[in-house]
C-alpha cells in the first residue's frame, strides 16, 4: 500500500520554513495542517517565561487509549551561519545529487517529516484507526534556552492526565551511515563560571602582588586531563574543557587583580552535578585564596536501560538496513532528558554529520529508510502490546 504522505517532499517543505529558534516560521502550522488532515487532534502551546522569548509548540495526538506512543522532536533550527558559503539557499530545501540540502535536513526536519509519513501509512493500513494512541511532541526551543518547550509541554501534558507509554525522539543519531546507532542516555551538562580575585600589581615585583592567573591555572589543572574516571557500563569517560580564560588585561607590565574561566564537564552516571560540584569546590579550596565559582547544569546524565523498547527499535533498524545498530550514549544532551522522567525514552534519526554546519544535507535515500524503520517500530510497538 502507498504511504499516505511523500516524507521527502513533507521535509522539503519545513525545510522552507525558516524557523530559526524561537521563529515558528510556519513549520508547525504546516505540520499541524498535516497531522490534522491524518486525523489527529492538535494542540498549539504558547508558553512565556521571563527573560526569555516566548515559544509555539505542537502536541498532536489521535486515539484516547493505551498504550500510548509518542514521537518527541523539534521543528526549530540553528542559524544558517555563513550564506555565502552553501551550495544551495538554506531555505529553499533543493535536492541535489539525490540529497535533500538545507538548514534542519539532519536535525531535525526530515525525522519530523518520516514519523509524519510512517504514521500516515501505519493508519491507512488499519482505516484511519490506531490500536492505541500516537502523539507528536514537538517543540520550538529544543535548540536555545530549552525553557518553553518539551519540558513545559510534559508537564501540560500530566496535568491532563495525559499518560505516555514509549517514546522515540528524531535526532540524528547516527555518526555516519543509517543504522548504526540508537540512543538510550546522554551524559550530563555542567558548566562552571569561575573567577579568581588577587591584587594587582606591577610585573617587575610579583612578590607585591597575588597573581590570580597562577592559582586560577592551578585550579584548572585536574580539568585539563580532560578525562575524568574510565567510563562505566553504559558511557564513555566524563570529560571536561576548559573553553575560556579572560583576565581583560591590555597590559603586558601589570600583574591583573582578577581572572576568569568558564568550564564544562560532560559527566555519565557516576557522578551528579552535586558530586562534581562538591568535588570541585574541594579541588579549589586546596588551592586556597579568594574565588567565586558558579554552576550550572543543563542535564543530569540519564539512561533508559537496555530494555524491550530499545530491543524493538533495534529489531525495526535491522530489519530495514540490515544493520545491528550499538545502544549508545555518546554526544551532546537532547530533549529526551526531560521525557525520560516520565516513560521509556530511546532516540533514534538521520546520520548528524552535517548538522548545525554549513550546506547541512542528508541523502533522500536515508529520509525514505527512516520512515519505513518508523513503520516498522510502530506495526511491532501496537502488534506487541
Amino acid at each position: 500500500m502507498a504511504m499516505a504522505l511523500d516524507p521527502v517532499t513533507l521535509a522539503q517543505d519545513l525545510i522552507r520554513c525558516p524557523s530559526v529558534t524561537p521563529a515558528e516560521g510556519g513549520a508547525l502550522d504546516h505540520l499541524q495542517s498535516v497531522l490534522s488532515d491524518l486525523g489527529f487532534t492538535c494542540h498549539r502551546l504558547l508558553f512565556s517565561d521571563t527573560d526569555t522569548p516566548d515559544v509555539d509548540n505542537l502536541y498532536a495526538r489521535i486515539g484516547d487509549g493505551a498504550p500510548h506512543f509518542c514521537f518527541a522532536g523539534h521543528s526549530d533550527v540553528v542559524p544558517v551561519g555563513d550564506e555565502g558559503g552553501w551550495r544551495l539557499e538554506p531555505f529553499a530545501g533543493v535536492i541535489s545529487e539525490n540529497r535533500l540540502f538545507g538548514r534542519g535536513a539532519a536535525d531535525m526536519k526530515s525525522a519530523i517529516a518520516a514519523f509524519a509519513a510512517a504514521v500516515g501509512d501505519h493508519l491507512a493500513a488499519r482505516d484511519g484507526e490506531p490500536a492505541g494512541s500516537i502523539s507528536f511532541l514537538i517543540t520550538g526551543d529544543e535548540e536555545g534556552p530549552a525553557i518553553n518547550g518539551t519540558v513545559k509541554m510534559l508537564s501540560w501534558l500530566a496535568a491532563r492526565g495525559e499518560r505516555i507509554d514509549a517514546c522515540i525522539v528524531g535526532e540524528p543519531t547516527n555518526p555516519n551511515y543509517l543504522g548504526e546507532m540508537i540512543k538510550i542516555g546522554r551524559r550530563g551538562s555542567l558548566t562552571g563560571r569561575l573567577t579568581v580575585n588577587g591584587t594587582q600589581g606591577h610585573a617587575a615585583y610579583p612578590h607585591l602582588a597575588d597573581n590570580p592567573l597562577s592559582r586560577l591555572l592551578r585550579m584548572l589543572a585536574p580539568l585539563a586531563a580532560e578525562t575524568l574516571d574510565a567510563g562505566s557500563d553504559h558511557f564513555p569517560p566524563t570529560t571536561a574543557a576548559v573553553t575560556s580564560i579572560d583576565t581583560g588585561n591590555e597590559a603586558t607590565n601589570v600583574i591583573p587583580a582578577k581572572a576568569s574561566a568558564v568550564f564544562n564537564i560532560r559527566f555519565n552516571d557516576l557522578h551528579s552535578s552535586a558530586t562534581l560540584g562538591a568535588w570541585l569546590r574541594e579541588t579549589f579550596d586546596a588551592v586556597g585564596g579568594d574565588y567565586d565559582l558558579t554552576l550550572s547544569c543543563s542535564g543530569e546524565s540519564f539512561l533508559t536501560e537496555p530494555g524491550p523498547l530499545s530491543a524493538l527499535v533495534a529489531e525495526a533498524v535491522k530489519t530495514v538496513t540490515g544493520r545491528q545498530p550499538e545502544l549508545s550514549t555518546t554526544g551532546g544532551t537532547s530533549d529526551a532528558r526531560f521525557i525520560q522522567k516520565y516513560c521509556p525514552v530511546v532516540e533514534f534519526g538521520l546520520v548528524g554529520q552535517t548538522m548545525h554546519k554549513v550546506n547541512e544535507h542528508v541523502p533522500v535515500d536515508d529520509i525514505r529508510n527512516l520512515t519505513a524503520v518508523y513503520r516498522a517500530v510502530l506495526d511491532r510497538f501496537f502488534q506487541a502490546a
